[in-house]
């Protein structure tokens, strides 16, 4: 059985990432356990998270998943717009929510790290010879 759809195609949010996350070399869009995720070869971002409350699923529709630099973690799990996703949590990824005033040259910067930790070698080497 599919996952439900559970993001509006038509929210200004992830037209926003989308803008950015197509932005990268080889980068693609598909939709997985209901959501938009970002991919090269493996997934760098998805729209759209939630969190395990007392064994109950909150749902964080318009935020953003990445995989952070592991230097940068910490600070950013810090942040009050940040939580730890269920599920990709324990593998280093957090969620940002959209909604609390995310700077989008910050946004840009989270998912071009996330893009460089998950992206084949010649697709970062490409990157970086972009201008």
């Amino acid at each position: 059985m599919p996952h439900p759809v559970m993001f509006d195609e038509d929210d200004p949010l992830l037209r926003r990432v989308r803008e950015i996350a197509l932005s990268f070399p080889a980068a693609a869009q598909k939709v997985t356990h209901g959501r938009p995720a970002f991919y090269t070869g493996k997934v760098f971002a998805y729209f759209g998270g939630s969190v395990k409350v007392d064994s109950v699923y909150v749902e964080h529709d318009a935020s953003l998943l990445v995989l952070p630099d592991p230097e940068d973690y910490e600070a950013l799990a810090q942040d009050e717009r940040v939580y730890r996703p269920a599920y990709l949590g324990p593998y280093g990824w957090l969620g940002l929510d959209l909604t609390l005033g995310m700077d989008w040259t910050e946004v840009a910067e989270l998912v071009d790290a996330s893009y460089r930790r998950t992206a084949p070698r010649r697709l970062v080497l490409e990157l970086d010879r972009l201008p």
